[in-house]
């Protein structure tokens, strides 16, 4: 599917709601999961990211398998990401410097992308708008008292412990220490879900029963997968993806090195609904960028295989063998 950027955005959602249905067709029944209680389920899985869009770039293709498949999939965003860029010129007026009013906006894209990808429980941390996104670290937007950055961290961890201890997961997922890239959102929102899972297990803490997390996971980029996509960027003549890195040099902080990843999901049969999602953020995603002008090979590299670090939990695949499943080990 070819979308340009002044399409008009309902053309835009209409078409990306397409594309997901024609891959997800197969998928569990939304009347079917509407009547099922989430305990019910005997896969639950849980996912804490910092703003819209940045749990479908990460970890989309694995959302949408688990969905199809029966699993339940929450997703827990942080902010409703205020003070992201404008990407479409007619909704320039929307960002933080003008009239402010970017999260509202993003929280459509959010339900948009989620209804693509399969999943029907996504959720603010505290409800939305309790948290705002806090800006790129180093801005004065770093500083403000209502953002995600300076939240206390036993009070945002314990709104996560109340998801937790109602949806009782056998699998979290969130970022590294770094946040991936150093995001001060991501950051916390790293540090919100490692202090949920502890206070989740601890009988002291707050309402409801324990619960205690099987596995906890962080996104994780192997360096071998990001030079290969870089060679295939490089060779079809982009030079500026990802910041013009050599892909035979030196790597970001994000990329993991190979020993360190446990676990590669094999998404590639739901890249199509995981770019379908990734469409439904057009203010912050370019529409003809290069990575959805990839190479069909360079494309499922990046985006139809995503991997993982188990950080707790018992490893469900053999010494030298990579998990190829979130629940490996667990059924």
């Amino acid at each position: 599917m070819t979308m340009t950027p002044d399409e008009p955005l309902g053309t835009i959602e209409e078409a990306v709601l397409a594309e997901a249905a024609a891959v997800l067709e197969d998928q569990v029944a939304p009347e079917q999961v509407a009547s099922m209680d989430v305990l019910d389920s005997p896969r639950r899985l849980l996912l804490v990211h910092a703003h819209p869009d940045d749990e479908t770039i990460g970890n989309g293709a694995t959302m949408a398998r688990h969905a199809a498949t029966g699993a339940h999939v929450t997703l827990v965003t942080c902010t409703l990401g205020e003070e992201g860029e404008v990407l479409v010129p007619e909704l320039a007026h929307l960002a933080a410097d003008r009239d402010d009013t970017l999260g509202q906006h993003r929280v459509g894209e959010l339900a948009t992308a989620m209804e693509a990808l399969g999943v029907t429980d996504h959720r603010f941390l505290g409800g939305a708008g309790r948290w705002r996104d806090s800006g790129m670290m180093g801005l004065v937007s770093n500083d403000r008292a209502d953002c995600f950055w300076q939240a206390d961290l036993d009070e945002a961890a314990t709104e996560l412990v109340r998801v937790v201890r109602e949806i009782r997961p056998q699998v979290l997922v969130t970022y590294d220490p770094d946040g991936g890239y150093g995001h001060p959102d991501h950051i916390q929102a790293h540090r919100v879900a490692m202090r949920a899972a502890e206070l989740a297990a601890d009988p002291a803490h707050g309402d409801g029963d324990p619960w205690q997390v099987a596995k906890v996971y962080w996104n994780a980029i192997p360096e071998s997968v990001l030079r290969t996509v870089l060679r295939g960027l490089r060779a079809s003549g982009d030079q500026t993806s990802f910041g013009g890195i050599d892909p035979d040099g030196p790597l970001p902080s994000f990329a993991v090195a190979d020993d360190l990843v446990t676990t590669s999901v094999d998404g590639a049969e739901y890249l199509g609904a995981k770019l379908a999602a990734m469409r439904a953020y057009p203010t912050q995603m370019a529409l003809d960028g290069p990575f959805f002008a990839m190479s069909d090979d360079a494309g499922s590299a990046m985006w139809g295989v995503e991997h993982y670090r188990l950080v707790a939990g018992e490893r469900g695949a053999g010494p030298g063998q990579l998990e190829s499943d979130l629940f490996d080990g667990l059924d």
